[in-house]
């Protein structure tokens, strides 16, 4: 590595350092969203777990299929001070909240702990057939083919405000079936939050009118 590798790496974990110390102050005063509004702290916040985020994420190429470059979020899930920024940066700057969804698989990683932290419930949205009770099922278009979702019945109470959380935002698909599964469960979708939006997709597209964040956009 050159000295200017090892010099942006520095760079790089004194970043995540300060990210990570600024997060778990603001946990012990309620969270993110009662950050007081400082002209340029919210950029400079978003552009810390930006880097954060990007220093703690691999590509994996040609995975799980030739020509395909894999996000591998393992090394920031296996960082607990860094997983903690990340779920504190989800959970920050909504509304009221009930339900929190996590979208099979990697989704639930995220969603669970995001729950915690609003005092809100967790409901999986889950492959098709892998449910226990009554459920409703929702087809989505694939680029060969198509896929289905499904949620429980009762999985919501009606009226429910529910954040969506997913780790990928990529085509939209998965994300406005599961906000179509959330509506006919008598729900609202509050949010969308994901940890990594792959811009040039435009998934957003498919979510009009939803209120859609992501940590990092590439």
């Amino acid at each position: 590595m050159s000295a200017g590798q090892h010099e942006l790496a520095g760079q790089h974990e004194l970043a995540g350092q300060h990210e990570l110390a600024g997060q778990h102050e603001l946990a012990g005063q309620g969270g993110l969203a009662s950050q007081q509004a400082i002209p340029g702290t919210e950029a400079l916040a978003n552009a810390g777990m930006a880097g954060l985020i990007t220093s703690m994420i691999r590509d994996i190429g040609d995975f799980p299929t030739p020509g395909i470059v894999f996000k591998d979020i393992t090394p920031l899930l296996a960082d607990g001070a860094a997983l903690a920024a990340v779920v504190g940066a989800l959970a920050a700057g909504h509304g009221r909240v009930d339900k929190v969804v996590g979208i099979e698989a990697r989704g639930f990683i995220l969603a669970a702990p995001v729950a915690v932290a609003l005092g809100a419930g967790f409901v999986p949205v889950r492959k098709q057939g892998k449910l226990p009770a009554a459920s409703y099922a929702q087809t989505y278009q694939l680029e060969y083919g198509t896929a289905t979702l499904e949620v429980h019945e009762d999985a919501f109470g009606p009226g429910d405000q529910v954040l969506i959380i997913d780790d990928v935002l990529a085509t939209g698909g998965t994300a406005a079936a599961t906000a179509e599964l959330i509506r006919r469960g008598g729900a609202q979708v509050a949010a969308v939050a994901v940890l990594l939006e792959l811009g040039f997709l435009d998934g957003r597209g498919q979510l009009p009118g939803l209120d859609v964040r992501s940590l990092l956009v590439v």
